[in-house]
């Protein structure tokens, strides 16, 4: 009898057929449903994604849209954004047909890519697979390559310029240029400064390329390149048609890595000379017309712009890869 009663007091309640209504009513109360998070690991996961979305809006988002917006300005950077403001695609024209300096700088920039796709980033990689082989001293040689990457670019900029001072700088009178009479002027000389810094950059990217490249190798299987030694493959062979396919995701990392650097750079220019005199890059034409004393933001942001659209064609590529990956 006790059971019967429990069973009964357990059971839902029935449904109730009220007049007017045309159907049945449920009468007892809806389940709650069931969560795996208490309310604190809701309002602490909230607070996790909330805040850094919300820096990144602040900081990457409304920055990026603001510039797109102004390109299409004259604005000074001061007074308020009036309708009289707006010029429409003139900064572009201008940019394109009457702006001396941005086609130099654009060139520059894509001589920069140039370098560190194919000098120095093959030669990070290089240097990865030589350490990768636990060669005497390894860890040594690890330690001094990846010691510039610690450094800042502009303190790069500041180290180089005493390697690269014409009379009392170490390449020059490691040459006997100087005892010569035959003195070259590295960083002034606008013919030649451009590589003269690429050379500065790549002191630190190559360390930056072996770190990143000397961890994928060190996870790769080793059972594939015993496999491929058991069926008679040297070590180059080994390491172009059994390593390197495996590493496609490393790869392509390093090759956006290289990309976005190689854009981006702005630094030890800018510690040199202002990034003027043979040195223009599109960083530095947006802050020499922008935060200058041109107080020309409309028409830095849209050089900001075009070195944004520029720069999507790297992470674009990346994204697709992933994506292609991962599904």
């Amino acid at each position: 009898m006790a059971e019967t009663t429990s069973s009964a007091s357990l059971a839902p309640a029935p449904a109730i057929e009220k007049p007017g209504t045309g159907g049945l009513v449920a009468t007892g109360r809806r389940r709650r449903r069931y969560s795996v998070l208490t309310r604190h690991d809701k309002l602490l996961l909230t607070l996790m994604v909330g805040i850094p979305l919300a820096f990144d809006l602040a900081l990457i988002w409304a920055p990026a849209l603001a510039s797109v917006g102004l390109s299409f300005t004259d604005w000074s950077g001061i007074g308020a954004i009036t309708a009289d403001k707006f010029v429409g695609f003139k900064n572009y024209q201008t940019l394109w047909n009457g702006y001396i300096f941005f086609w130099p700088a654009l060139r520059h920039n894509l001589i920069w890519l140039a370098f560190f796709t194919f000098i120095s980033t093959p030669l990070g990689m290089f240097l990865a697979v030589l350490l990768d082989r636990e060669i005497r001293g390894t860890r040594i040689y690890q330690s001094v390559l990846f010691l510039p990457v610690v450094l800042s670019l502009a303190v790069v900029g500041f180290i180089w310029e005493l390697q690269y001072a014409p009379s009392e700088g170490l390449i020059n009178n490691l040459f006997g240029l100087v005892q010569s009479h035959r003195i070259i002027d590295w960083l002034g000389d606008e013919n030649i400064n451009l590589y003269a810094v690429l050379v500065a950059a790549s002191w630190r990217h190559v360390g930056y390329i072996m770190v990143l490249y000397l961890a994928g190798l060190k996870s790769v299987d080793p059972s594939l390149r015993e496999a491929a030694k058991v069926d008679g493959a040297n070590e180059r062979q080994t390491f172009f048609q059994v390593v390197l396919p495996v590493m496609a995701p490393i790869n392509v990392i390093i090759v956006v890595v290289t990309a976005i650097e190689s854009l981006r750079a702005f630094d030890i220019v800018y510690i040199i000379n202002r990034g003027k005199n043979g040195l223009e890059l599109l960083s530095t034409l947006i802050t020499n017309n922008s935060i200058s004393e041109a107080s020309l933001v409309g028409f830095g942001s849209a050089i900001a712009v075009v070195l944004l659209l520029i720069s999507l064609v790297p992470i674009v590529t990346y994204l697709t890869a992933v994506s292609r990956e991962s599904a």
